[in-house]
């Protein structure tokens, strides 16, 4: 079902099995995405990369994610776009800005266990509910339910993955820093000027990084920018001299010499293969 408003507001909820995924398109353009797994065995190809997700998975899919449904077996899908809940603009309230949702290269996933699934599900049957409601309250029911949702996703992941390991501070570091490199990746691939941004010194950004165990800051900036450059490679037919000025190198050569050191194959490979 789909809900759209008089101001481009659009959100949607479907529930998709392996007789009809192929009737949906992956992707809306400049829609956001959860999808909650309800069997085992799911394969979708993001960014193209193949994944499998599990039972009570749910996935957080931005819209600079590229996305193909391989097989789905039953999955809830949800998306909707900025007009309808712009999670950057309430950020303060949900707090899921660099944490579901542009993360450098990297594909949020929570797992909805025994003691959080009547939550979870009592949440989205509500969605479906409000999505049948044609009335003047529609739009703001639909969106403080959509908040509870990503609410509860953000909390599942904090408590799940190794954000608990830090405190309240530290967490809104990473979230912060996140979130610059997604918006800045293409002209800016120095730690140093994030870290200006955030008045932190580069020391205290990767110092925080380490707690947490994840990769340092300059791995994930320079892992977005390859992600990107074998997006564009893969789906566009750019010369790969453009793609290289696209994303902030000063020559092909630079370019390429990057590529191949992080993919093992140089750019042209890459596209051939």
């Amino acid at each position: 079902m789909i809900y759209q408003g008089q101001q481009n507001e659009y959100f949607e909820l479907e529930y998709i099995d392996a007789n009809n995924f192929r009737s949906f398109r992956p992707i809306v353009s400049g829609a956001l995405q959860l999808l909650w797994f309800q069997s085992d065995g799911n394969k979708l190809i993001i960014d193209g990369i193949q994944h499998t997700f599990d039972n009570n998975q749910i996935v957080s899919l931005s819209q600079y994610h590229q996305v193909e449904y391989k097989q789905i077996n039953a999955m809830k899908m949800l998306r909707f776009n900025s007009e309808f809940y712009c999670i950057i603009n309430h950020d303060s309230e949900v707090g899921c800005k660099g944490v579901l949702y542009y993360t450098p290269a990297k594909i949020p996933v929570v797992t909805v266990d025994k003691s959080q699934f009547a939550v979870m599900n009592d949440a989205w049957n509500l969605t479906d509910t409000e999505l049948e409601m044609k009335d003047e309250l529609q739009l703001e029911m639909l969106q403080i339910v959509l908040k509870r949702i990503l609410i509860l996703c953000t909390r599942l992941y904090k408590m799940q993955g190794t954000l608990s390991f830090i405190d309240d501070s530290q967490h809104n570091l990473i979230r912060e820093f996140n979130f610059l490199v997604e918006q800045n990746f293409k002209e800016q691939h120095n730690v140093s000027y994030y870290a200006g941004l955030l008045h932190k010194s580069p020391k205290t950004i990767t110092n925080t990084f380490k707690k947490i165990d994840e990769k340092s800051p300059l791995q994930l900036i320079h892992e977005r920018i390859l992600l990107e450059a074998k997006n564009l490679l893969h789906y566009t037919k750019q010369d790969i001299s453009e793609i290289a000025y696209e994303l902030g190198f000063e020559n092909v050569q630079v370019f390429s010499r990057f590529f191949k050191r992080l993919a093992g194959i140089s750019p042209t490979e890459f596209r051939l293969g």
